[in-house]
């Protein structure tokens, strides 16, 4: 997967070079570029915002150096899929911003099916909205509440959706168990020691018997999620409702049929 991010600030992204996502983009499962949106002002002081139409509060960035900054993005994805021979398609653009949807696990898993995905930051009081018409597919937010810029969700975005990539986590089952990949909160987790602070790790869990154990990670996945996300709960309970008790069925004597029965007239 190919990562470009449209940014003020490239220097923010240094932490995404470090831990799971480092080391995928050593191994080349993913790569990250960072573009500068100022080396595209043409202002000799590179300035790349100015007052809002209409008067209000803060600055606006300016169309011109956003969608040249998009542009060459393009020229590089666009050589790319030539070299490769890959159909000519369009490329999904996220801006980060409060009026989006809001982000989730779902939407991460349909982001990280994508071979390019570009990150457009916004800064001050936002981008002219021309060039958001002209070059964005998804608005996108990572919560009700309002930052200062949109690189703290943008490294949101991209550690979750890196993370679903083939290969980048060892482990290739730990993105299917984890919370919200089924609808569910996370089971709770033990380690070493056995007892620790008087607490013991549930008898279950160091029985060997795999199916319990499954069975009483379901069960606590489902509790804690009715416990601390109960929209969550009732969107799962929704799609699987508890199976309803089975009717116990009496034997009717005889004598008791025969009662029941209406007479001949």
């Amino acid at each position: 997967m190919k990562i470009d991010i449209l940014t003020l600030f490239p220097e923010m992204f240094e932490p995404l070079k470090q831990s799971i996502l480092g080391r995928a983009i050593e191994n080349n499962l993913i790569e990250i570029n960072l573009i500068n949106i100022r080396d595209f002002s043409k202002d000799k002081h590179k300035k790349v915002d100015d007052y809002p139409y209409g008067g209000g509060a803060g600055m606006l960035m300016q169309a011109q150096p956003v969608y040249d900054a998009y542009q060459a993005v393009m020229e590089s994805i666009h050589e790319r899929q030539k070299d490769h021979s890959e159909n000519d398609r369009r490329v999904r653009v996220i801006y980060l911003t409060p009026q989006g949807e809001v982000f989730s696990q779902k939407k991460a898993v349909e982001l990280a099916n994508e071979e390019d995905l570009i990150f457009l930051c916004g800064h001050y009081e936002g981008i002219d909205e021309r060039v958001l018409e002209e070059i964005v597919t998804d608005y996108i937010s990572i919560g009700d509440y309002v930052l200062t810029g949109g690189e703290l969700p943008a490294m949101v975005m991209i550690d979750t959706i890196s993370r679903l990539v083939p290969g980048v986590l060892n482990n290739g089952e730990s993105a299917q168990t984890e919370s919200h990949s089924d609808g569910l909160l996370e089971y709770p987790q033990y380690s070493r020691p056995e007892v620790w602070h008087n607490r013991k790790v549930p008898d279950v869990l160091i029985s060997g018997h795999h199916a319990n154990i499954e069975k009483w990670r379901l069960e606590q996945a489902i509790l804690r999620t009715q416990e601390r996300r109960p929209d969550m709960y009732a969107a799962y309970m929704e799609v699987h409702p508890p199976l309803p008790p089975k009717k116990r069925r009496c034997k009717v004597s005889a004598a008791t049929q025969l009662q029941a029965k209406p007479e001949d007239n």
